[in-house]
């Protein structure tokens, strides 16, 4: 049972961010004063305000030395409403990330780019060339609305992703900071040439009436502080849960009339997966339906929304300030009373919706205009070149010579969009010149529905690897699978570092959630379309013994589940009490079959450390490689 926080918000202090926030002058400072500075990295108060323009301050933990100073270094993220990357964009982008960066660039989650390994002295460099070449990264992090995401299939005999996307760009617009700081610090005041902003939305913002901005502030919408906690926002179309909407703070669903014209959107609030280990006051939540609204008062809506959790969003403990807990604590009812305040009229009934489902939109489809898109399968969405493999290499030259627009998915893939039928084969020899596979019946489904975050060495959350990891473990997945007799099943595997949950790992079938040098939560029971919550499992797994943990709950699986029926359903429906007993069983049951009639013989440590390692990596039980080396050796005396 989940604990609210433990004092009244009202009798405690702010925390040490919204000082600091106080102090910014809009986000200026000091960054503005830092960065001038010959320093490797900045100040503790200049990095909480650096987020806001869209870049952490990291230390590469592998290059650490003892007594000397850390490895500093900076990752940048774009901020890309519905993952629109224009190809202007993104050559800019692939040439930084070789003159400034690790030579990667990296698809997140949100539909964005980051790049890794900057140094602080090219750090203002680098984000002018973003900006200069149709990019931004002003509000990608911080305390505020982050990148806007929509479903990425660029359907264009679709009204409704037209739609979507039209509306995912403007509420981005919209909720965008309004300080100048941005241009001033990083482009010298001069503000790039970009395009007009719709007068609907730049009226939206000006308008008040309920208290929803401030109309003596630099910032109407966020005012001083800006939000508690980080905000975020997707717009999709009924049925289509390729953006994970249930773990937004808020959500609009495009709802078309009978003509296919937009009518208005069905508003979703209270989602986020941000938690800590052995704090059970945090914890995932999944959204909640709250009402309808028509197209003509979306950006009403949208700010009454934001301003209520603006007021009322907890400032004292970050922790306990993302929107999901304010509705927690409030309760769906309280909450709506009060949007409903700040919306100024009362809210309408939530409207009927078909089942949702997970779509990746990989391999080649019809946009419905004559062209055609390509979706091209990135593991955990780091574009690199390395040995054979040339996604970096091949991504480039497709994008210059055909100048094609990109959109990134939030599965960390990437969709190559507006092709010609014509030239359609040309780059399928691109792409398999470079190592690159484009038939998606090729790819083993275990890896294709997985996802990671990067975790270490950069990130400073990270408890354990992620990234670096997960290719290994899900080969032994497979194998485990194999050997169990379920070689065609696939489920969502999810990994992250930390329990941040930046890969979304509560919403798979299988989470693992960094918990300590090596080790993970398990947490399973997500459904395949993430629109369930997954549940902790078991709350330290070595990587080591992953074979052992997941072996029966896997026999349990193939022997007890329903026709059909997914992994992660299945775990929901028999639930974990069944599951813990099938496994004692289980594991009795080996054990005793193991010492029957078996002699006993002593291995020195080191030997038994390989053994148990070849056993892990050939998916066999240790007495198995034991018998085969013994025969094998025998043989030959």
């Amino acid at each position: 049972m989940v604990k609210s926080a433990p004092l009244p918000i009202a009798s405690r202090k702010p925390s040490k961010v919204e000082a600091i926030k106080e102090r910014s002058n809009f986000l200026r400072e000091p960054v503005a004063t830092e960065i001038l500075q010959d320093t490797t990295h900045f100040s503790e108060d200049a990095v909480q305000i650096l987020k806001f323009h869209g870049s952490y301050q990291q230390d590469n933990r592998d290059n650490r030395i003892k007594g000397q100073e850390k490895d500093y270094q900076f990752m940048l993220r774009t901020k890309n409403p519905g993952g629109f990357v224009p190809p202007q964009l993104y050559l800019a982008l692939d040439k930084l990330a070789d003159e400034y960066g690790n030579h990667t660039l990296r698809a997140t989650t949100r539909q964005g780019f980051q790049l890794h390994g900057i140094l602080k002295k090219n750090l203002k460099a680098a984000i002018a060339a973003i900006v200069t070449n149709m990019g931004s990264t002003l509000g990608a992090c911080g305390d505020l609305n982050r990148n806007v995401m929509a479903p990425p299939a660029p359907f264009k005999n679709k009204a409704e992703y037209q739609y979507a996307w039209e509306y995912a760009e403007n509420v981005a617009e919209l909720l965008t900071p309004q300080t100048g700081a941005y241009y001033e610090i990083w482009l010298d005041g001069e503000k790039a040439i970009s395009g007009e902003e719709s007068p609907e939305v730049k009226a939206a913002r000006e308008r008040n009436g309920t208290g929803t901005i401030f109309h003596d502030k630099e910032e109407p919408i966020y005012g001083t502080y800006y939000m508690p906690r980080k905000f975020k926002v997707c717009v999709t179309v009924p049925g289509d849960n390729s953006i994970d909407l249930y773990s937004q703070d808020l959500t609009l669903v495009v709802i078309t009339n009978n003509e296919g014209e937009l009518a208005g959107f069905n508003v979703f609030a209270g989602g986020g997966l941000g938690r800590t280990h052995n704090k059970e006051e945090t914890f995932a939540r999944v959204a909640d339906e709250i009402c309808y609204v028509a197209k003509e008062d979306v950006y009403d809506m949208v700010k009454a929304i934001v301003a209520t959790q603006r007021d009322y969003g907890d400032r004292t403990d970050r922790r306990h300030a993302r929107l999901k807990y304010l509705i927690h604590d409030w309760g769906v009812d309280k909450f709506r009373a009060m949007v409903e305040e700040y919306f100024g009229k009362p809210l309408e009934p939530f409207q009927p919706l078909p089942q949702w489902k997970y779509e990746d939109f990989l391999g080649w489809h019809e946009q419905g205009d004559g062209k055609l898109f390509l979706g091209i399968s990135i593991d955990n969405g780091r574009i690199k070149d390395e040995g054979d493999f040339q996604l970096k290499t091949a991504l480039r030259e497709i994008v210059e010579q055909y100048n094609l627009p990109i959109r990134l998915t939030p599965h960390q893939n990437v969709i190559l969009y507006d092709i010609e039928p014509e030239i359609k084969q040309a780059i399928e020899e691109t792409l398999n010149r470079h190592g690159i596979v484009t038939n998606v019946d090729s790819i083993d489904q275990i890896f294709r529905y997985s996802m990671a975050c990067p975790a270490l060495p950069t990130c400073g959350l990270a408890i354990t690897e992620s990234e670096r990891a997960i290719p290994g473990i899900l080969e032994r997945i497979r194998t485990l699978l194999n050997k169990v007799g379920l070689p065609n099943e696939h489920f969502v595997v999810r990994m992250t570092g930390c329990p941040n949950g930046c890969a979304r790992p509560y919403m798979a079938e299988l989470g693992f959630v960094g918990s300590g040098p090596e080790s993970y939560q398990v947490w399973l029971g997500g459904s395949p379309d993430q629109t369930r919550l997954a549940q902790a499992y078991t709350d330290k797994l070595h990587h080591n013994d992953i074979e052992t943990f997941l072996e029966p709950i896997f026999v349990y699986f193939k022997k007890s589940r329903k026709k059909g029926e997914s992994f992660g359903d299945f775990c929901d429906r028999v639930g974990f009490d069944a599951i813990r007993k099938f496994t004692e069983s289980y594991k009795s049951k080996i054990a005793k079959a193991l010492n029957v009639g078996r002699h006993r013989i002593t291995v020195r440590d080191d030997i038994y450390a390989v053994l148990k390692k070849t056993a892990q990596s050939q998916g066999k039980s240790m007495t198995d490689v034991v018998d085969e080396a013994l025969k094998l050796y025998l043989k030959t005396e």
